[in-house]
């Protein structure tokens, strides 16, 4: 099933952005969950602020907001649902110019066993899973931290798009691998905030 948003798709204005991996840092508080994008240093380290977003709970109908820094005064990308209660999640994610340059959609039906996304940006389709089928499977029994790993594919070629890993420390960290210079990093980093704040639902 491929996109049906009535919204053009198209390059991000200045071309694409793509970094081959960076960081994710989740804050969880009673009002908001707060996200924080760092670029990955060559020794493995974690760099300077790329984005910074607050992503309100039990919002209906979403739109997260990504800005340059702490102050929150330049938004740099944004992700927005396309209807409230939608049981198949679909998301844009839009540069600050607002073209539209990529979008995610939850596949409802496998989800059911093993929380499986569908991605796509100009000249690319993926398909992403829960890399564990046995880890999935404990997670909706119980109630417990696991390590949260997805993996994307393209659906043309099987090549690696994208994956997100969860790294087992105090707070919540992922590791953003992106080996598809066609995925541009405001996409990328869209679906790894995405990706976890679904996955709380």
């Amino acid at each position: 099933m491929t996109d049906a948003a009535d919204l053009p798709l198209s390059a991000p204005a200045g071309g694409v952005v793509h970094r081959p991996r960076f960081f994710v840092k989740q804050r969880v508080t009673m009002l908001v969950n707060r996200y924080e994008i760092r670029e990955a240093r060559p020794d493995g380290g974690e760099g300077a602020v790329l984005a910074i977003a607050e992503q309100k709970r039990l919002a209906l109908k979403e739109r997260v907001t990504f800005f340059a820094d702490e102050a929150r005064s330049t938004p740099i990308f944004s992700l927005r649902a396309r209807q409230a209660l939608d049981v198949a999640a679909a998301y844009d994610v839009f540069d600050a110019e607002g073209h539209r340059i990529g979008w995610f959609r939850k596949d409802f039906g496998a989800s059911l066993l093993r929380s499986s996304f569908h991605l796509g940006a100009p000249g690319l389709e993926a398909y992403g899973q829960e890399r564990s089928l046995p880890v999935a499977i404990v997670r909706r029994f119980l109630d417990i931290a696991l390590p949260l790993h997805f993996d994307f594919t393209d659906t043309t070629t099987g090549a690696p798009v994208l994956s997100s890993e969860r790294q087992m420390t105090l707070r919540d960290r992922y590791t953003v691998d992106v080996p598809d210079p066609r995925v541009d990093f405001r996409l990328a980093a869209a679906m790894a905030v995405g990706l976890y704040a679904l996955m709380q639902r």
